[in-house]
C-alpha cells in the first residue's frame, strides 16, 4: 500500500496540470473588430475641403508600403499593406467618428518609374483590403 500511494498522487498531480492548461481564448480577427464600427455616414464629412480637419484614420500610399497618418502627433506610422486592418483595428472607437471610412492619398513625391508603380501596386492592394473589410474610402488627389 505504501508504494501505490506516490504513484496515486502523481496521477493526480498529473490530471490536474492538464486541467490548467486549456488554451487561451483567440483574439477576434482585425476584420470582426472593424465591423464593430458602424457604416459610414458621408453626411458626417461630405462636408469636409480642408483635409487637415479630417478626424477619421488617413492614409497615404507609398512606394514602401502605406502610412497611417496620425494627426494629435503629426507623425506617420509605416505598416505594410498587409499589416493594415490590424493597425487600423488597434484605433479607439473615438478615431472613427464619421463611421467606417478613411481617406487616402497617393504620395506626391516619385524618384522614380519604379516608386510610381510601387505605389499604384500598394494602391490596389489597400483598395482591395480596405474593400473587402467593408471600410469606405474617400481618395483625396495628392498634394
Amino acid at each position: 500500500m505504501i508504494t501505490r500511494r506516490p504513484l496515486w498522487l502523481l496521477i493526480l498531480l498529473s490530471a490536474l496540470a492538464g486541467c490548467t492548461n486549456q488554451p487561451a481564448p483567440q483574439a477576434p480577427d482585425p476584420q470582426t473588430i472593424l465591423q464593430a464600427i458602424p457604416p459610414a455616414d458621408s453626411a458626417k464629412y461630405e462636408h469636409i475641403r480642408d483635409m487637415r480637419n479630417w478626424r477619421n484614420p488617413y492614409l497615404i500610399v507609398r512606394a514602401d508600403g502605406v502610412a497611417l497618418y496620425d494627426s494629435a502627433d503629426s507623425a506617420e506610422i509605416l505598416v505594410k499593406p498587409e499589416d493594415l486592418l490590424p493597425a487600423l483595428a488597434k484605433l479607439p472607437a473615438s478615431y472613427w467618428p464619421y463611421g467606417r471610412v478613411v481617406a487616402a492619398q497617393e504620395n506626391g513625391v516619385r524618384g522614380s518609374e519604379q516608386d510610381g508603380v510601387a505605389i499604384r501596386r500598394n494602391k490596389g492592394i489597400v483598395g482591395g483590403l480596405l474593400q473587402g473589410a467593408h471600410i469606405a474610402v474617400e481618395w483625396v488627389p495628392s498634394a
